[in-house]
């Protein structure tokens, strides 16, 4: 008996997700797929015509911006920014961005090599998916 309440609590400690992790997977380039909203209403996006870039550092600040692709693995943007900053709380991991006309928080609910999703503080739900380039194979003479 005692060996079973050992291994349920192994399982039970080792299949719940730690926050942390969630950083390995964070940076990088990110498409929306849907939005929650907190009456369960969602709304699903076929088409981007922006994509969000996250990029910090080892000191977990950084920033967000708005990209439009191109093909061939480029990028069109402006010089605007969201700064960031991620700090670990109360077990969730949490994005705080700032502005000059806004500050916000949002919490990683979870993040994945191909997915993100977070919540706002209204309780709105993004689920992105990691971008994919457009890259055009040109055949030259």
């Amino acid at each position: 008996m005692k060996k079973l309440y050992l291994l349920i609590c192994i399982l039970v400690i080792s299949c719940s997700k730690n926050p942390e992790t969630y950083l390995e997977h964070l940076e990088g380039y990110w498409e929306i797929k849907s939005v929650t909203m907190p009456d369960g209403k969602e709304k699903d996006y076929r088409f981007n015509e922006t994509i969000d870039y996250i990029s910090f550092n080892d000191s977990l600040k950084g920033f967000r911006k708005k990209l439009k692709p191109g093909i061939n693995d480029t990028y069109l943007t402006s010089d605007d920014a969201e700064a960031l900053t991620i700090k670990l709380e109360n077990d969730s991991l949490n994005i705080y961005y700032s502005t000059p006309f806004s500050n916000w928080k949002e919490t990683i609910l979870n993040a994945t090599q191909t997915e993100l999703k977070v919540v706002n503080e209204n309780n709105i739900v993004y689920l992105y998916e990691r971008y994919a380039p457009i890259i055009l194979d040109v055949e030259t003479d």
